[in-house]
């Protein structure tokens, strides 16, 4: 009997703001790759998790919620990166809530149909209908909307309901050799995981306040004897930004880096120094020029 062959292929994850995309991802890949926040949209760039197996390797693009608002560059651009994974992707995971299916849910799957690939519906947060027959009813009126390749309703913190979905999915994946090293989790490097954990620290910090122009660069990560020492630009849009983020007495910021500080030292075992500061750059969110500066993808 031969032995089967090695499949690799990429997963794009895809559902409306905050559906818990970025959550099942961590939970599959067993870290933080993309940071998570109760506020929508929280995902801007295209992650691909490495996700290797003995047989196969799975490579989850998580990608920013798709969502009706043009607004500015910077929506139109989470877009278009959305859709971009999508169109490349060997299989489509369409994530949306169990207890809920709204207009925007509409519009993902109407943007899963138009890129054409295979696609597998998962029903997250089923914990919300306590009830078998109620959670079954469910199952049946959205699987019926379009033509996936399965369905899979689970909790995405849940583990064992993820091991049930990750069994799934080298079946609908091509033959391949392995693209990325096996010890390899994320496709993004240190420094830009450092700028987002600042940037979800400060998310669930600044709550309502919280300017949607702001984004963070990392301009240091250097590890040596004494320890890990982080520094990063938060830039904002507006000079009246500024003193929201930096917060009175500097607290806001203060807590931000000590929070950073706190999560990475507890994963990597080591001193943590964090330096964090605002700076303004006019109105940046909707101009595909600072969107390039800043590290964002545009075409």
């Amino acid at each position: 009997m031969t032995a089967a062959a090695f499949r690799c292929g990429f997963v794009a994850v895809v559902g409306r703001p905050n559906v818990g995309k970025s959550t099942l991802i961590n939970t599959i890949v067993g870290r933080k790759v993309s940071i998570v926040t109760p506020k929508p949209q929280t995902t801007r760039h295209r992650i691909v998790a490495v996700h290797t197996l003995p047989a196969a390797q799975l490579l989850f693009v998580d990608t920013p919620g798709l969502h009706d608002a043009e607004g500015k560059a910077l929506n139109r651009m989470m877009n278009r990166t959305a859709a971009a994974a999508m169109a490349d992707a060997d299989l489509v995971l369409f994530v949306c809530e169990a207890d809920r299916f709204t207009a925007a849910d509409d519009a993902v799957l109407a943007a899963v149909r138009d890129a054409g690939r295979p696609a597998l519906l998962v029903l997250n947060k089923i914990d919300r209908i306590p009830r078998k027959e109620v959670l079954l009813e469910r199952i049946a009126a959205l699987a019926a909307r379009h033509d996936f390749v399965a369905v899979m309703p689970l909790c995405a913190r849940r583990r064992d309901d993820v091991a049930r979905l990750v069994e799934l999915l080298p079946g609908y994946l091509p033959e391949s050799p392995a693209l990325y090293p096996e010890d390899m989790l994320s496709d993004r490097g240190d420094a830009f995981r450092a700028a987002e954990l600042v940037r979800e620290k400060l998310t669930v910090l600044l709550r309502q306040e919280l300017p949607y122009g702001l984004t963070v660069q990392t301009e240091r990560y250097e590890a040596d004897a004494q320890g890990l020492t982080v520094a990063a630009v938060i830039w904002v849009e507006r000079a009246s930004q500024k003193a929201i983020v930096v917060g009175r007495g500097g607290s806001v910021l203060k807590k931000a880096g000590r929070d950073v500080r706190l999560e990475l030292r507890a994963e990597l075992g080591m001193p943590v120094h964090v330096e964090l500061w605002v700076k303004v750059k006019d109105n940046w969110a909707d101009s595909d020029k600072d969107l390039a500066q800043l590290g964002y993808d545009v075409p």
